[in-house]
This record gives structure tokens, C-alpha cells and sequence, in this order.
């Protein structure tokens, strides 16, 4: 059987938990002449939500596509579904933000410069000036400097509402950008912007928190990303890692491994979001993994 040289799309879709909803689906992209390469389902006992992602080959053709669309509009409206059909040649537009701390900075730009990570990078914006970051090859990604104090906070962030309308950026990325959010901003940013932090049992919030967690003897270091909201750290969770330490670990590895599970994390929640496999289920996420 030869391979189907087809373009390729992802459909991803919740909705109440009801019988007959992959049967319909399926249905229509059967007889609509789509072959289905990949299908992950979750049916939600709790929230009583179901969630679905399918990869399927579908011809280019623009009047077929605008059909199949409307057919699933229609099964959507019987089901009360959310849904996307995302052409997957189309790369997810991201907008990189960052501080002083560029590991993960650093890490994303390999992975996207490697095709290891399907994105467009629209802009790197940071509070600190380019020279900050003289020591890295950004190669040619606009770069916009937006500093921030109390007093211009919500001018600078009006500023960056701005500069990610115009870029028509889809995800923003906190890559260690060490600034708050107002409650406005991430409001605005629901669902499309994502941050990585230190994970620790006990929190240990503020400055150095490797230090502080290698006084108390923890036993395990880890990250977490997830999606911003207004309670800070707070958002639903699409990704974590962990690493267990001990005793002999000074604090400067502690930092050491922490920046390295930092950067798996990230380019991980990254990678599920823009294919479509993080699914917002309340305060927390459904992720169809691949």
C-alpha cells in the first residue's frame, strides 16, 4: 500500500460526555474521504467532559475542507462540542519572553533552529536591553526590549497586548521571564500563555529558592509549567519533572539540575500545546500524550 502523501490535519475536540459522539465524527471523515492516522480519547468521570485528538489526511482542497468543516459544525451544535481543525503545515506563531536567566531561552531556540520544535518565534521580548542577551545568536528574531517598574507596569504591559496583536502571536511563553502579570494581562492570556517555575515540596518562594531548599535537605527538585492565570503559579498544570537529590548536592547543583528539568519541562508543554494535546478540564488539563 503506498503512503498517503496527503496534507495533514488535527482536529481536537470537548464536550459533554455523550454516546455516539466518535461514531459521528468518525462518520463524516470517512465519507468525507479522510484517513485517520492517529486517535486519542479521554472520557472525564468527574466533569462528566469528553476529550478527543485526531490526526487525519484529508486532500487540499479548499471547497472539500470548507464541507467537512461545516459537517462537523453541525455535530458540534448536536453535541455541544468545542473543536479546532488545525492544518498541521502551518506552524504555531510564538512569542518568547525572558529576564536575566536564558537556559530555557537558550534550549527553545536549539530545538526550533533543529526542527525539533514546530514553532514560528514572532519576538523575544524582555524587560532587560538586548545586551543582555550579546553572548547568543537570536538569528534575526526581532528582538523588543520593554522595561517595566511599578509606576509603567500597565503601559508596558498595554505595550506587549500590543506588540503580540500585531505579531498575531498565538502562544506566549514565559522562558523565565521574572515579572507578574496583572490580573488584566492574564486574563487576556487565557489558555495561550505558559510559564515554568521550581517545583518544591515545601514551596520556597522569593529569592534563591535552590539555596532555600538545599538548607531545609530536600529530597527531590523538579519543575512545573502551566498555564498562567491570576493566581500566580497557580494555573492549570500541562507539564512537570522531577530529579531526587541529596545530602551530598551543594546548593550550585541543586540550581544545576534544576535548570535542566526547567528545560525539558518547558519545551515539552510547548510541544503538547501547539499539537493540540493540552485540553483545559476546570483548574487542571487533560494532555493526550502521544
Amino acid at each position: 500500500m503506498r503512503p498517503d502523501t496527503r496534507p495533514s490535519f488535527i482536529l481536537a475536540l470537548s464536550s459533554p460526555n455523550r454516546r455516539g459522539i466518535v461514531a459521528a465524527i468518525t462518520a463524516i471523515l470517512c465519507e468525507d474521504e479522510g484517513d485517520i492516522t492517529e486517535a486519542h480519547q479521554y472520557g472525564d468521570e468527574q466533569t462528566d467532559r469528553f476529550f478527543m485528538r485526531i490526526v487525519f489526511s484529508f486532500d487540499d482542497h479548499a471547497a472539500k475542507l470548507e464541507r467537512l468543516k461545516q459537517r462537523l459544525a453541525d455535530v458540534a451544535g448536536r453535541f455541544g462540542m468545542e473543536w479546532t481543525v488545525d492544518d498541521r503545515r502551518h506552524k504555531h506563531r510564538v512569542m518568547l519572553l525572558v529576564s536575566k536567566f536564558d537556559h530555557c531561552l537558550v534550549d527553545l531556540l536549539y530545538r526550533w533552529r533543529t526542527g525539533e520544535l514546530p514553532v514560528e518565534i514572532t519576538a523575544i521580548v524582555s524587560n532587560h536591553p538586548l545586551q543582555t542577551f550579546a553572548h547568543l545568536e537570536l538569528a534575526g528574531i526581532p528582538f523588543h526590549h520593554l522595561p517595566v517598574t511599578a509606576a509603567t507596569k500597565a503601559a508596558q504591559e498595554e505595550g506587549l497586548r500590543e506588540l503580540i496583536d500585531q505579531t498575531s502571536t498565538q502562544l506566549v511563553v514565559l522562558a523565565r521571564y521574572m515579572q507578574v502579570f496583572s490580573d488584566e494581562m492574564s486574563a487576556a492570556l487565557s489558555g495561550r500563555c505558559i510559564n515554568i517555575h521550581h517545583s518544591f515540596l515545601p514551596g520556597f518562594k522569593g529569592a534563591k529558592p535552590y539555596h532555600q531548599a538545599h538548607e531545609r535537605g530536600v529530597k527531590l527538585i523538579g519543575a512545573t509549567a502551566h498555564y498562567v492565570t491570576g493566581d500566580l503559579d497557580e494555573g492549570p498544570i500541562i507539564e512537570q519533572g522531577v530529579e531526587r537529590i541529596s545530602h551530598i548536592d551543594t546548593a550550585d547543583e541543586l540550581v544545576r539540575k534544576g535548570r535542566d528539568i526547567e528545560r525539558w519541562v518547558l519545551a515539552r508543554a510547548i510541544r503538547n500545546h501547539v499539537e493540540h494535546r493540552v485540553f483545559l478540564n476546570g483548574k487542571t488539563t487533560v494532555v493526550l500524550q502521544d
